[in-house]
């Protein structure tokens, strides 16, 4: 039961992680943000999070809701719900906090947390990275892991229908 209360845990509303944020400042953390639907969790989303939780101390990722990734993705999307990818997402090692957020985009989090580290996937430039100038203007850096090629939530579906 002990693990179970670990990973539960780590599951944050944006109050309480804004204050648990505080606590890792004065704690002297670096905190490191990335973001995402994380739908049917793959190989490329594992190294995106473990590349990212080594430019840190503490990873924060932003998990968007069921309907933030129908209104991003379509209406037969997410497959799996927002409980439990934030569940899977909390059960992994290199994840401090999973945070949803119900808007378009991660903005006002990132905001509200101020990352010392903004982290997305090789398939974005800094100029596309909402969130980029804020972090920077800050005295963040702005990471961007390479992307791993040949997954992806889309294929794994799209494989799936074949069947």
């Amino acid at each position: 039961m002990e693990k179970l209360h670990w990973i539960q845990n780590k599951i944050y509303t944006t109050e309480n992680l804004i204050k648990q944020c505080n606590v890792w400042r004065a704690m002297q953390k670096r905190i490191v943000f990335t973001n995402g639907c994380f739908d049917i969790l793959h190989y490329g989303h594992l190294m995106l999070l473990a590349q990212a939780a080594q430019l840190g101390d503490v990873l924060i990722l932003g998990l968007n809701t069921d309907n933030s990734v129908k209104r991003l993705k379509g209406e037969e999307r997410p497959v799996t719900n927002e409980k439990d990818r934030a569940f899977q997402a909390a059960s992994l090692l290199c994840i401090d906090a999973v945070c949803l957020f119900d808007e378009p985009t991660p903005e006002l989090l990132i905001k509200a947390i101020k990352p010392d580290v903004l982290v997305k996937g090789g398939d974005y430039k800094i100029e596309t990275i909402i969130g980029a100038d804020f972090v920077i203007a800050n005295g963040g850096k702005v990471e961007i892991i390479p992307f791993v090629s040949g997954y992806s939530t889309t294929s794994i579906i799209d494989r799936i229908k074949k069947l």
